[in-house]
């Protein structure tokens, strides 16, 4: 699996067109997971002949296997079915989908090595995980509302008075079910990566931290937050 590379081998040199040099692979499935569900959402890429089409769309990453091309299990989401993606995707096709994590700017003012030796330059700290394998869409009603009702629990579920879908009538949401289309991403490949200066020193680190905290935007908090030291082991 692409998230666990414990062999020796360059991950940049074996994950295809996914550039994930080693200080920055994301090798914890959990971790991966927790990352996933905190996100909510993926960019579902397929091709419509030459043309690459992509969709916003809410997931859920359903991890038991449960055929031999979906070692990793399924995303599940659904689209609009005005959406015309779902109709020039080839049945089966392979498909992309990207998780997008935390993501800010460093200045590289906030480097010690700056004053050290000036050699220090901008770069961008984020995290992303991408899916991949054969996508298919469909419209079983029974299958939809599934789909529905776990996104709907999953984000519901720390509310005080959490919505349900059966909360709504009936004929209402057999309606509005017959305006999406559904779809299983069978996951063959799973690459993560978490670039967070994992190659600077530690006090260029410390150093991007506290000037991270003092950005006003929520993505450079968040940054921050995954920059602290972690314990032995963790990623």
């Amino acid at each position: 699996m692409n998230v666990a590379r414990g062999d020796g081998r360059d991950p940049a040199r074996s994950l295809g067109s996914v550039y994930v040099p080693r200080a920055f692979a994301l090798t914890d499935l959990d971790q991966v997971a927790g990352c996933v569900a905190a996100a909510g959402a993926a960019d579902l890429v397929t091709v419509s002949g030459t043309q690459p089409v992509a969709t916003l769309v809410p997931i859920i990453w359903d991890r038991t296997p449960s055929r031999p091309d979906a070692p990793h299990g399924r995303l599940l989401g659904h689209l609009a079915h005005a959406n015309p993606q779902w109709r020039t995707a080839s049945p089966g096709c392979a498909a992309l989908a990207i998780v997008h994590g935390p993501q800010a700017y460093i200045s590289p003012s906030w480097y010690a090595a700056k004053t050290e030796h000036g050699r220090v330059v901008p770069t961008w700290n984020y995290t992303a995980i991408h899916f991949s394998g054969p996508v298919t869409f469909h419209h079983d009603p029974e299958q939809l509302r599934g789909i529905v009702t776990r996104l709907t629990d999953r984000h519901e579920q720390h509310r005080e008075q959490p919505w349900a879908v059966d909360d709504a009538p009936p004929d209402f949401v057999a309606g509005l079910l017959r305006t999406i289309v559904g779809f299983e991403l069978a996951v063959a490949s799973v690459t993560a990566k978490e670039k967070l200066s994992q190659n600077r020193s530690p006090a260029d680190r410390a150093g991007a931290i506290a000037g991270l905290r003092g950005e006003p935007d929520a993505g450079s908090a968040a940054i921050a937050d995954l920059m602290q030291p972690r314990p032995p082991g963790q990623n």
